[in-house]
Parts: C-alpha cells; sequence; structure tokens
C-alpha cells in the first residue's frame, strides 16, 4: 500500500468539515479546528474553490460552504448504490462475528421480504432463504420496519380490526397489541422477537437508513433456541445496531453526532 499524501489528505479534512455545524467556514476557522498553517490553508481553500469543491457565501464575504462538485460526486456514488448487494456484505461481516444467520429486509405492504442472507456455520441453524415473504408483525425485521411507520400510514396497513395471521402460537394476533409492541420498540429503537415466525428460533433487528435518514430496510440476527438467553440477546442486540450502522453508512447516512 503506498504512502498517503499530506496535501491530498489535509484537502479531504477541510471538506470534512463543512459536515459539521451549520455548513459554513470561514479559512479561520479551518486553521483553528485543524491547527494548519495559515498559508497552507489558505492555497488549499483557494485550490478547493478553484474546482468548485467550495463555493464563497453570498453576502458573507471570507466564508465558505460545499460547492456543487461535493453533490455530483454524491449523487453518482447514490446512483451505483444497490441495497441488496451492500446488505449482503453487511450481513457477511455480521454472521462471521456472531455465526448466527443474519438477514436484511425491506417492508412491502403488511410483508418483509428477506433481500439479504448469510446462514450460521452451525448444525442447528435457521433455514430461509433471500427473496421469502413472510407477514411483518410476526417478525422482528418486520416490527422494527412497522415501528417507523407514521400513525396513519400503520393504520391503513393494519386497521384497528384487522384479522393477523399467527405463524406459532406466540405471534401477535391483535392490532392493539401489535400496536404497543412498535411502540416499545421505537423507544429502544430495536426489536425482539421471541418465536413469533418459528418455534425454535428468537431474533433481534435494528434499522436501517438511507442519506435522507428514512428508513428503508432492517438487519436482523436470527439464533436457535438452544443457543438464545438473555446475555446472547443484549450481545446481538449490541451487534445488530452496528451492523444496521455499517449498512446505513454505506448507503449514505451520517448519524448525528
Amino acid at each position: 500500500m503506498g504512502r498517503l499524501v499530506p496535501a491530498v489528505t489535509r484537502a479531504l479534512d477541510i471538506l470534512e468539515l463543512f459536515l459539521d455545524g451549520d455548513g459554513t467556514l470561514s479559512a479561520p476557522d479551518i486553521v483553528r479546528k485543524l491547527q494548519l498553517p495559515r498559508t497552507t490553508v489558505h492555497e488549499l481553500v483557494t485550490t478547493l474553490a478553484a474546482r468548485a469543491y467550495i463555493v464563497q457565501v453570498p453576502g458573507q464575504p471570507g466564508r465558505y460552504r460545499l460547492g456543487v462538485r461535493p453533490y455530483q460526486l454524491g449523487s453518482r456514488y447514490a446512483e451505483q448504490l444497490d441495497l441488496a448487494a451492500e446488505g449482503q456484505q453487511v450481513a457477511r461481516s455480521v454472521a462471521e462475528t456472531c455465526d448466527e444467520t443474519v438477514h436484511v429486509a425491506i417492508l412491502e405492504g403488511t410483508d418483509v421480504i428477506y433481500i439479504a442472507k448469510v446462514d450460521s456455520t452451525h448444525a442447528v441453524r435457521m433455514v430461509s432463504a433471500a427473496g421469502r415473504r413472510l407477514p411483518a408483525h410476526c417478525t422482528s425485521v418486520g416490527k422494527m420496519l412497522l415501528a417507523t411507520l407514521g400513525e396513519q400510514e400503520l393504520a391503513a396497513r393494519i386497521p384497528d380490526d384487522a384479522e393477523l395471521a399467527a405463524m406459532t402460537p406466540n405471534s401477535i394476533t391483535d392490532p392493539a397489541v401489535l400496536r404497543e409492541a412498535l411502540a416499545q420498540i421505537r423507544q429502544r429503537g430495536i426489536a425482539v422477537e421471541s418465536r413469533e415466525s418459528n418455534p425454535d428460533v428468537s431474533c433481534v433487528a435494528a434499522p436501517v437508513r438511507d442519506r435522507t435518514g428514512q428508513v428503508v430496510a432492517a438487519l436482523s440476527i436470527s439464533v436457535p433456541m438452544i443457543r438464545w438467553s438473555d446475555e446472547r440477546r443484549a450481545e446481538l442486540e449490541q451487534l445488530a445496531v452496528k451492523g444496521a450502522a455499517e449498512l446505513s453508512e454505506r448507503l449514505g447516512h451520517r448519524s448525528a453526532v
């Protein structure tokens, strides 16, 4: 691997400063934040402005904001994104860490569709497949995704008098009970399913966001009951959150600092 070029590193450091605060900076701000010589900052700012990476803020002499070039690059990056492909890569990484089955799913109507999946290497494991469709209310990914809907949209998809199918004796079949569960999920930011879609499996799931902050998918970890415990659940919740955050970052989401 070749060495890093200091001038390029400093230029990128300057661009990344614009991600914080109100998105505007002056040269003295950059000097103070990066502890660089004023001459160096002046040369880098002049170069970035000449290439349309930054532009002067109208009516505020000496202050800059991001220019059109970063937007063009970001748009091209977004065009190349593939949720399923990115999800498969992250799912593989998470599965290698915990050696359990990992899914990424999206919401369609009142169902979830699994778009990525990596199996556990254990002899006893959950059997499923990418492309499979399940009732959202019976799965951790589905409940996580339903919990992100607004009240009106949720009511449109699952009215108060809806008949919710049961996949196991533990499945939620009462819309009122489901709404209570979804409220708890919103508070915690993570969903747990205890043998609701499979009598021998429990799952945890965390939300995946795109660059606009909208939840577009959920990542889950599924565990046979023989390996399930409160301690194991807590570990997997943290790992699911971490994996979902990594996938969100790949999709362009930037979490609040």
